[in-house]
């Protein structure tokens, strides 16, 4: 069975991946697995080119097929800001709630139809020689005007999805595994990785 490396070091990006990878005939493996591999710094300007380079790095190094990932928000009225920087938006070692604090702050007085933004994935595949492919999911929403619910991580709690009345961390696993950003890109990952399993 073919190993994939998920190389994330964020628990809950990674459990998020798993669970969406579930069923494939893979032998799905943590970065965490190979102590020896360096933390790939996120310099890009893009997710795309911060997922491609953690794909390819962690890949040439352990010598597997690895999964690179790269995602956050992208808010309209601050102009696409923190997009990149979403994890560190409020600090290099910032929390999820300090993030999501320093958002909130920045959008006070801002009307709803003010606060559209998406969350981005991208997903690149690499094996030792080099890049694979790269897809890509958005999911469209807005930032609420308070944290919300108990799920997830990340921006969830103030990312709200007027569909369904609720933010993310409201909706809960099983919808936000469905519709999520995350989700969008992995069912086009799980189509094209089958050429290569």
């Amino acid at each position: 069975m073919k190993k994939l490396i998920i190389g994330t070091r964020n628990p809950k990006k990674r459990e998020e991946l798993v669970k969406l990878l579930e069923g494939l005939p893979l032998d799905i493996r943590s970065i965490e697995d190979y102590p020896g591999l360096p933390e790939v710094e996120e310099d890009g300007k893009t997710f795309r080119e911060n997922a491609v380079k953690k794909a390819a790095t962690i890949a040439r190094l352990a010598g597997e097929l690895v999964m690179g990932e790269d995602s956050g928000l992208e808010v309209d009225a601050l102009n696409g800001v923190p997009g990149v920087r979403s994890a560190r938006y409020a600090g290099e070692k910032a929390t999820y709630e300090e993030n999501n604090r320093k958002r909130l702050k920045a959008m006070e007085g801002t009307p709803l139809e003010r606060r559209t933004a998406r969350f981005c994935c991208t997903l690149a595949l690499a094996n030792p020689e080099g890049l694979l492919f790269v897809v890509e999911g958005q999911c469209e929403g807005f930032v609420s005007q308070e944290p919300k619910g108990e799920h997830g991580f990340g921006y969830d709690p103030v990312f709200y999805l007027p569909d369904y009345g609720k933010t993310f961390a409201e909706l809960g696993p099983t919808v936000k595994n469905q519709i999520s950003h995350r989700a969008q890109a992995l069912k086009k990952f799980r189509e094209r990785l089958k050429q290569f399993i």
